[in-house]
């Protein structure tokens, strides 16, 4: 069927309900029909219709997605990639978009503030946990909580993997524009919560909410490069997004260097300002065109297809289950209720979320079609969860080892950072670009990857207050092969799963990453805190036993519990340590020398 434009040109009407998928009776082979419209009673049956009648399919399966919706006249195909302009050409401005991804647009001053707009909004994602990251003693040494300060990186982490599954359908229901406004204001408000905080209960509140707003702007930043990008420059757009982030490689020297010249909140009023200028850029530039995802469904059918019950189980099953990882053998024993209680529940809301996704949902989170190549994606994600583990534990674990065991010079423990945030940009640019040189060998490039994350995390191990030179190289393996498995096994992902569905596979590998490392760090810390005890009476209590003659134990107990919390100066106020001259340096360099399994925990 064809219709004529006013110009003159026919255009092909798909008058379609919906997108089908036929599965032929004989054969395993699956074809896409269009069920035609119905024909006039005059109008003979075409021969087409007479194929269609011989080749019935046993059962048509109706698909809904958002991102090929029918009956929408600006939404067009250019070998298997979309376009928003009319292949027929047809003089027709409500069906040639300007940004259309056939030709390279021209670079307009709007389109360049745009993209420095998803910029800042994707820097600004980022850095809050990596600044904050570096300086968590000088944190609650301020404002206490050194028993809970972990929670803020959990906090920040969780909700940011947990906003992500619906972030398409936020999108479809109000817009790029507005949601990523809103996800920077979400920074804006928790960098102020964090900033003027004076509890760590405050403190994480506010990393919940930077947490949140970074979820939304990071797969935000994304989508709107890809979109402002042509088709055929989409990886080089997206790869200068990404490389943004390297003025803040040095997270750790910035934050110990705001921290040690002024306070560690201004370290949240740099994040909020920098969130700040990205939101003003996004409302005075950012004016996209109307989402073809979300034409022809009203608010209530975009709603309608969020899974709310999905969402619940998840959130509330991992909250449950990290609080219990976190209390065990902590500040509770393994056996007790207050770990029991919620490591069960915990388990058995995702247990159920597994179910629910599986057998239960209407439109599940992450849909079936997903699972085109079910063992590839199975490994790819085992593989983003592992090495997401990895990464935010060693982001946040060798900050605080370096500034424990080699001292607390600002400068000192900003460079002593510099070798894993720039290995691991650097690993995750050179694998990208070996994906595309080495077709065919993604697996042996993972592997290669994993091998040297493995080596690198594990051989930190060795550390000692003594052998600080042998360390830096170990550091840029680490970071190589970290870095050679987060960024590229998301890609691979996009890569394996249907093009309707590259946003959808993109906020679950995020998600992964992101659980993952939230299980990792907690997993590690648990680890750490349960080897530093006996490390600590061994080389802590055996200096002040034996070389100060302080046998309370009370006061070896004080000792330990602050150098467990990177307090050092607070030794000073223990009888027998701060009155008695050398007796300071005998306890640090006790304390240094317990440290040094701090990252020993991240052996895979």
């Amino acid at each position: 069927m064809e219709r004529t434009s006013s110009s003159g040109t026919k255009n092909p009407v798909l008058n379609l309900p919906g997108i089908f998928r036929a599965y032929q009776t004989k054969g395993a082979i699956k074809t896409n029909q269009a069920i035609p419209s119905a024909s006039s009673p005059g109008t003979p049956p075409s021969p087409s219709d007479n194929m269609h009648e011989k080749t019935a399919p046993s059962h048509i399966e109706q698909i809904p997605t958002h991102d090929r919706v029918p009956g929408h006249t600006n939404y067009y195909e250019k070998n298997g990639l979309r376009t928003y302009e009319n292949p027929s050409g047809a003089a027709n401005a409500l069906t040639n978009d300007p940004e259309s991804h056939n030709a390279t647009p021209r670079m307009t001053f709007r389109r360049l503030m745009s993209l420095t707009a998803m910029a800042f909004l994707w820097t600004g994602s980022q850095i809050p946990v990596y600044l904050f990251g570096g300086i968590p003693p000088l944190i609650y040494s301020d404002i206490g909580g050194a028993d809970r300060w972990i929670w803020f990186v959990l906090a920040n982490l969780l909700s940011l993997a947990a906003v992500c599954p619906f972030v398409g359908s936020l999108s479809d229901l109000l817009g790029r524009r507005y949601v990523a406004i809103i996800g920077a204001c979400f920074i804006v408000l928790g960098m102020i919560v964090c900033s003027t905080a004076y509890t760590m209960n405050v403190f994480i509140c506010g990393m919940v909410f930077a947490g949140v707003g970074a979820g939304i702007n990071e797969l935000t930043a994304l989508a709107v490069t890809s979109e402002l990008a042509p088709t055929s420059q989409r990886g080089k757009y997206v790869a200068v997004l990404i490389f943004t982030i390297v003025p803040f490689c040095p997270s750790v020297l910035w934050a110990q260097l705001i921290a040690a010249y002024s306070s560690w909140r201004y370290v949240g009023l740099l994040c909020g300002v920098w969130a700040f200028i990205g939101l003003v850029l996004t409302a005075v530039f950012y004016f996209p065109p109307p989402r073809v995802n979300s034409e022809g469904l009203s608010r209530r059918e975009v709603l309608g297809q969020i899974d709310y019950v999905g969402g619940i189980l998840s959130i509330g099953g991992m909250l449950l289950f990290m609080a219990g990882m976190q209390w065990g053998g902590y500040q509770y024993s393994w056996g007790s209720a207050h770990v029991l209680a919620p490591l069960i529940l915990g388990a058995a809301m995702l247990i159920g979320f597994c179910l629910w996704e599986t057998y239960g949902a209407t439109h599940p989170m992450f849909p079936k079609r997903l699972r085109q190549d079910p063992r590839i994606l199975g490994l790819t994600l085992v593989i983003t969860f592992i090495s997401g583990a990895n990464f935010f534990s060693i982001l946040m674990f060798w900050p605080t080892q370096a500034f424990n065991m080699y001292g607390h010079s600002p400068v000192g423990v900003g460079i002593r950072g510099l070798p894993v945030g720039l290995s691991i940009l650097v690993g995750a640019c050179l694998v990208l670009y070996l994906l595309s040189v080495f077709r065919g060998h993604n697996r042996e490039l993972l592997i290669f990857s994993s091998i040297l994350m493995t080596a690198g995390c594990g051989s930190l191990a060795i550390a000692r207050i003594d052998n600080l030179h042998q360390l830096w190289g170990l550091l840029v393996l680490a970071g190589l092969g970290i870095g050679g498995i987060v960024v590229p096994a998301s890609i691979i992902t996009t890569i394996i799963c249907p093009d309707d569905l590259i946003a959808t596979i993109a906020a679950l590998t995020l998600a992964i990453r992101v659980i993952g490392g939230s299980i990792g760090y907690c997993v590690y810390y648990n680890v750490f805190i349960n080897k530093f005890v006996p490390a600590a009476t061994y080389y802590i209590g055996g200096t002040m036993t034996e070389k100060l003659n302080i046998t309370s134990e009370e006061l070896i107990g004080k000792a330990i519990e602050i150098t467990g919390a990177s307090l050092l100066p607070a030794l000073k106020e223990i009888p027998g340590i701060g009155d008695v001259p050398g007796a300071y340096e005998m306890v640090v360099v006790a304390a240094r020398w317990r440290m040094r399994r701090r990252i020993s925990g991240c052996i895979m």
